[in-house]
This record gives structure tokens, sequence and C-alpha cells, in this order.
């Protein structure tokens, strides 16, 4: 079977910098890192007092790792108002976490090269756990400050409702 079944000459896998995620029916602004999407699945061992001396495996828990988004900081408040959804600190006692919408599920987009959409996977109800609003500041450095979020996740599916595009050849005008 071929890697690509619609560009059966494409060889090359997607590269990793062409992506979007979306949340709440908007892109988000400025994401510049997602951190892989990974489920672990546990180990049950087992063994039957006349079984030989190996043991037999089946699937346990399985655990999905929290995602972490990156972005430069902007006034954009978007990450700071999901982030303050699961603790407000000036919101007053027992207002600290907004239980009615704390959780969002989360769209992750791959585009091929030529900015086609190629590949989606949904994230569902994901959570702030960590927000970084800002980074270590120096005087001395030269770089973007980066702000962080931490959401955990309750699984993701991949979209195969999104198909492989049809890339086409580009022609020089004359």
């Amino acid at each position: 079977m071929a890697q690509f079944s619609v560009n059966t000459s494409r060889f090359d896998p997607y590269k990793n910098f062409k992506f979007r995620l979306k949340w709440e029916g908007r892109y988000v602004l400025g994401a510049s890192k997602v951190s892989m999407l990974k489920r672990t699945t546990e180990v049950v061992k087992h063994r039957e007092g006349g079984d030989p001396s190996t043991s037999r495996k089946s699937p346990g828990r399985t655990e999905f790792e929290a995602i972490s988004v990156e972005r430069g900081v902007t006034h954009d408040p978007d990450f700071e108002q999901w982030a303050n959804k699961v603790w407000n600190y000036g919101a007053g006692l027992g207002a600290e976490t907004s239980l009615a919408d704390f959780r969002r599920d989360v769209i992750l987009e791959l585009y091929n090269e030529a900015g086609q959409l190629a590949i989606a996977y949904k994230i569902f109800r994901c959570w702030v756990s960590e927000f970084q609003a800002l980074p270590d500041l120096d005087a001395n450095a030269n770089a973007v400050a980066i702000q962080m979020i931490k959401l955990e996740n309750e699984g993701w599916d991949r979209d195969y409702d999104v198909k492989e595009p049809t890339e086409t050849s580009f022609t020089q005008p004359a």
C-alpha cells in the first residue's frame, strides 16, 4: 500500500512546521509550538500457576499526556483568561473555578507545504493545568518572550473526514 493514496508520487512525510490550533470555533493566535500527542497504555502482567515461567500481558489503563502550547507574548489575553477559569485568584471564596466552562475541545490541524489541510485531530475535554505568563527575563538575551499553557486532556481522535489533499503542480508564468 502506498503511503499517500491521492498523491502517489509523493514520497516525503509531512513537515512539522505548518499547523494551527482551534478552540471555541476560532484559531489560536500566534501558536509557535505544540508538544506531541501521546498516549500510553499500561501493561497488566499475569500468569496462572500452571503456566510456564513467563507472564501473559494484556492492556490496562490508558493515559493521555498533557499538551503544551507556546506562543509569543502579545496583548491577546486568551491563554490567561482560559487559565483563570481553572483558578482565578481574585474571584473570591468558592468562585475560584468556573466549573461550567473550564474545559474545551481543541482541534489540531497539520498542513502540507502548500498550506492545504492534510490531517486533523480532535482533542477532548482540555483544561489548563499550567500557565506561564512570562518567561525568564534577561537584559542580555536576544529572544522572543514566550508564554505557555499545559492542557490536560481526556483523549484525542483523528478526524478521518479530513482527506488527503490533491497536490497540484506550480507552473511558471510565461
